[in-house]
């Protein structure tokens, strides 16, 4: 399929886009009108952008509908202020709720039976039930057009961060299973950054790995190891010695593999290769490096 996008309707490309870009992050954003009036709505066009200074930036778009702008751009235009809080599971179907299209003036955290803080640097409450929550100042909105669907980035600089003590871990750094955060799909899809969904991958290294282009063709061919696989052994410095391959070569495993199939090396390969992947999968990566290279 190849879409132009101006040759389908906004909403319908959206829920290209929508779906596609995915999982995003979600910022609950709750701010306040020149009134006083309180305003708690949640946005999946959102991410940090800089750390030094820090910036988030988050995008009420114009309605497709009917091109009408929303309430928290309104707000932020008048009172530039607004604090991010962050959804976890724990909250979602009341940041769901609060998606609501409730008049102007109707209090969301009411609606949606949240817990309205004060901040300690700005006038907008934060969401108590929230793990994280970060005070920001409106740097700059820039509108990116006057039609249906057209996005407004509000650039936000944090000037205070709230981290509940509950989801960090005894370094004290934010715990990916205790902060059990959501976020947004296509659609009425959400997913949920907990169990088996959440994963590590070491970065690579400082000292430049090797690379997949320096793996030998017989095992970046291999009809066993992945494309994953591939990336994860091309992230050594150096290959292991000949001593050390010749060494795990003794190992009770990989000689019962050579017995077995001293007379069927296609069976051989195949065979160390999985076992290679095992190892990889458990993260003992100079391991299967030691099983790939044994002749």
């Amino acid at each position: 399929m190849i879409i132009d996008p101006k040759n389908i309707s906004p909403a319908a490309f959206q829920a290209y886009l929508q779906g596609a870009v995915a999982p995003r992050p979600i910022a609950f954003a709750s701010t306040i009108d020149a009134e006083g009036q309180v305003n708690l709505s949640p946005f999946s066009f959102f991410n940090v952008f800089s750390s030094n200074p820090p910036i988030l930036v988050f995008s009420p778009s114009r309605r497709v509908r009917d091109n009408t702008t929303k309430h928290t751009l309104e707000n932020v235009q008048e009172v530039k202020e607004v604090v991010i809080n962050i959804v976890d599971f724990a909250m979602v179907e009341q940041m769901s709720l609060s998606s609501t299209e409730y008049d102007k003036g109707i209090n969301e955290f009411t609606k949606a039976g949240l817990t309205e803080e004060p901040s300690e640097k700005v006038q907008p409450p934060r969401v108590k039930e929230a793990p994280v929550a970060f005070e920001c100042m409106v740097k700059d909105i820039i509108s990116l057009g006057d039609q249906g669907g057209a996005g407004n980035l509000i650039i936000c600089e944090v000037i205070l961060a709230r981290v509940d003590d509950a989801i960090l871990d005894a370094d004290g750094k934010i715990d990916p299973f205790k902060l059990d955060a959501v976020a947004r799909m296509g659609g009425d899809w959400y997913c949920r950054a907990n169990g088996s969904a959440l994963f590590e991958i070491p970065k690579p290294l400082r000292a430049k790995g090797i690379g997949v282009d320096q793996i030998p063709d017989q095992i970046k061919n291999s009809l066993v190891l992945t494309g994953n696989n591939l990336g994860r052994l091309g992230n050594v410095e150096a290959l292991p010695s000949k001593f050390e391959i010749l060494e795990y070569g003794d190992r009770p495993e990989i000689v019962e593999m050579k017995i077995r199939y001293q007379n069927d090396p296609e069976s051989m390969v195949y065979f160390l290769h999985e076992h290679a992947k095992s190892l990889l999968e458990e993260g003992l990566v100079m391991d299967a490096w030691k099983v790939l290279l044994q002749d």
